[in-house]
């Protein structure tokens, strides 16, 4: 108990370095998630947009990726070779990415070379190289990769789980968009895409390293104010489609790709996710000791791995999972999974589980808060899922004082995981 007591104070002493604040900028308040580590002469900003992410794309697949994708093109005036070189020099490195909720530009370099990092951080915000030739290179490359995927059948399972549960919404479709909706992208609608997302009123700035709080302000306020006050937008939910549905891919292939997945009746502020967490590292997330490993894989034989978690953000929630398996093995292992996760609802967990499931949690935690960036995400995710700062260390408490019957009580109100719908890519 005392070790576990320790533990929790480490980590909360580790994640609460961090501190949150609102700045102002212009008319706009900003949040600045900031933490100061002095222990290497480096720096990381993150200016992430809020509602600006593949959820997004509406009825333009793969808008919001490709757009990030152009803002990794350099500056209109240098271009993408001389930006890229400019900032090799002084090993200083800028990119933007998107999620399915979000658009991210970063920074990082040493810690004297950071001024010249916010200076080229704002060159390519206010000069991004968006031109009709810079679009026809990403398109290439894009579409060259989602052809070279067209034979990765893990991707095409997936997207197709993906267009089963979400259907009539941008997530039915992947991130990186498809072949003909790249295609179809103009040059508009990036510039368009990207004047509506990048604005301070979806700002969430993260600052960290070797670093004054003033420092992190001023290089903020330096960024943000170049932005337009933009409208803050609303948050895209997507319900997870209820019905149980199936689709069977034939493709040239000696395995069969078995990728299955169900509603989860839970929101991203929900006070028993904890529960969630074990419940699904039992089930599904712990490798080896898991329900689904050792039923398929151990006891079995029809697989390598088996895997199976639960997805809980702003704009979604499911429960999803994979495996691959012989041909010939398809039909009893896609009976199994449903007979393993019937059993789990039905029966609940052991308290040898329960306790295994809490032995790893709690002892693998301080692995996820090694590094300032991970402290950062951490941080960030706290504050952007509405749960407060320092949240990970209460959850720690609650996962360490889970009983195993009101584990089992949670277990069984969550009989939408049985209703199962499956992707498979098959000879």
């Amino acid at each position: 108990m005392m070790r576990l007591f320790l533990l929790i104070l480490t980590i909360g002493q580790i994640l609460m370095a961090a501190s949150l604040e609102k700045i102002t900028i212009k008319d706009t308040q900003v949040p600045l998630i900031y933490e100061q580590d002095k222990r290497l002469p480096i720096v990381s900003m993150q200016i992430v947009f809020r509602n600006s992410g593949h959820i997004e794309d509406a009825n333009r697949s793969g808008l919001a990726k490709l757009s990030a994708k152009m803002m990794n093109e350099g500056t209109k005036t240098l271009g993408s070779s001389a930006f890229a070189k400019a900032l090799e020099a002084k090993a200083i490195h800028i990119s933007t990415n998107t999620g399915t909720e979000t658009m991210v530009m970063e920074l990082s370099c040493l810690k004297e070379q950071f001024d010249e990092g916010v200076e080229q951080f704002i060159a390519l915000l206010t000069d991004p190289n968006i031109t009709q030739k810079t679009l026809e290179k990403i398109k290439t490359i894009s579409i060259g990769s989602l052809k070279r995927r067209e034979s990765d059948f893990d991707y095409v399972a997936s997207s197709k789980l993906k267009k089963l549960q979400f259907a009539n919404s941008a997530l039915e479709y992947p991130s990186d968009g498809t072949i003909e909706s790249i295609e179809s992208i103009s040059l508009d609608e990036v510039r368009a895409f990207l004047k509506k997302h990048f604005v301070r009123e979806r700002v969430i700035s993260v600052v960290g390293g070797d670093i004054s709080s003033k420092e992190a302000r001023d290089a903020v306020s330096r960024v943000v104010s170049v932005l337009e006050k933009g409208e803050a937008g609303e948050a895209i939910v997507v319900a997870t489609n209820p019905k149980i549905q199936e689709s069977i891919l034939k493709r040239t292939t000696e395995q069969a790709y078995i990728y299955f997945g169900s509603p989860y009746s839970m929101k991203v502020d929900d006070k028993e996710y904890y529960k969630a967490r074990v419940a699904t590292y039992i089930l599904g997330t712990g490798g080896f000791g898991s329900r689904l490993m050792e039923e398929i894989r151990v006891k079995r034989g029809l697989a390598y791995s088996a895997y199976a978690r639960v997805s809980v953000s702003r704009s979604h929630s499911l429960f999803s999972g994979y495996l691959q398996t012989k041909i010939e093995s398809l039909t009893e292992a896609q009976s199994t999974v449903k007979e393993v996760i019937a059993d789990f609802v039905k029966e609940g967990v052991t308290q040898a589980e329960l306790d295994h499931a809490k032995k790893f949690l709690l002892g693998s935690e301080p692995l996820r808060v090694e590094t300032l960036s991970q402290r950062l995400s951490r941080t960030f995710l706290e504050y952007y899922k509405g749960q407060g700062l320092g949240h990970a260390a209460k959850e720690l408490e609650l996962i360490s004082a889970l009983k195993l019957e009101d584990l089992n009580v949670f277990i069984k109100q969550h009989k939408e995981i049985n209703d199962l719908s499956f992707a498979i890519v098959t000879e």
